[in-house]
């Protein structure tokens, strides 16, 4: 999820036109961190142990 919303960050910036790309990059990134951080500190998070 973070490789997919930094690939889409890059597109993003790389093609003005479309701007959403940017937006919905950013998300997945921020999204990905805390998934992962969370999975790091040991919270199950939907029903999984860890979040790869």
């Amino acid at each position: 999820m973070i490789i997919l919303g930094i690939i889409l960050v890059v597109l993003g910036l790389l093609v003005p036109a479309i701007k959403i790309l940017l937006w919905i990059g950013i998300v997945l990134v921020v999204v990905g961190v805390v998934l992962a951080l969370l999975g790091m500190a040991g919270r199950e998070i939907g029903g999984r142990r860890h979040y790869y």
